[in-house]
């Protein structure tokens, strides 16, 4: 039986997180929840959650502060929930780090549709992996579901882009993918940026994960073709 996509859910309304709770229970997910930020960061610290619902307005710690500091450390989706609807609060949500906004009131069936969306988007084509990914002898590490990566056992920060782009190709080592190709796997058909915007997120990911990123080991350059994920240092490039 697959695990469940666990979601962790913040909001110091108790009525709110039952019926929020409820809801996506019966979408099938697991749920834990918190009604205050600091638990929320224990929470994160001590479990492997896969989404967070976020409420802005929070005693002990805010919505804000949590993001920040979840940001610091991880890609964890966020969905943030606010009573502030002016254009410019929402802006700031986003710009912190949320993946997702949603102004209350609000639905609780679309804040499950959203939910399943982000999770989608964040997680595709990765479910049937083993949780946490090794090369050369710890070298470089994954974990698939906390959406964390390890250079030489010390944290580095991924944007959700990079670390779609990433996942497909290293779940497709030595397979050769063109601009085009690592578009519409890491982000699907609707994806309205350029195919040009790889380069960029490859060059990014390469600062992050190579040793020399001029001379990379993981992340290849076929020339005339596009990119291709090699998991291990002995294997010969020609």
């Amino acid at each position: 039986m697959k695990d469940k996509f666990k979601i962790l859910v913040v909001d110091d309304e108790q009525s709110i997180v039952d019926v929020v709770k409820a809801y996506l229970e019966k979408d099938d997910f697991e749920v834990i929840t918190a009604l205050d930020g600091e638990t929320a960061l224990n929470i994160i610290n001590s479990e492997t959650i896969h989404l967070m619902i976020l409420d802005l307005m929070l005693p002990k710690l805010s919505g804000e502060e949590v993001c920040r500091r979840v940001r610091a450390t991880s890609n964890l989706p966020i969905i943030m929930l606010t009573a502030k609807a002016d254009e410019d609060e929402r802006i700031e949500g986003i710009s912190i780090g949320a993946d997702d906004y949603l102004t209350k009131p609000f639905s609780v069936r679309e804040l499950v549709v959203r939910v399943r969306a982000l999770l989608r988007r964040t997680y595709r084509d990765i479910t049937p992996m083993a949780d946490i990914l090794v090369y050369n002898n710890g070298d470089l590490e994954i974990d698939i579901k906390k959406v964390t990566v390890k250079k030489q056992d010390k944290i580095v920060n991924l944007t959700t882009n990079e670390f779609k782009v990433l996942t497909v190709l290293l779940t497709n080592p030595g397979q050769v993918f063109s601009r085009e190709q690592l578009v519409e796997k890491a982000f699907g058909m609707d994806y309205e940026g350029f195919d040009r915007t790889v380069d960029t997120y490859i060059k990014n990911i390469r600062q992050k994960i190579e040793d020399n990123p001029k001379e990379p080991r993981y992340i290849i350059t076929v020339y005339g073709m596009g990119y291709k994920f090699i998991s291990n240092f002995a294997e010969v490039e020609i």
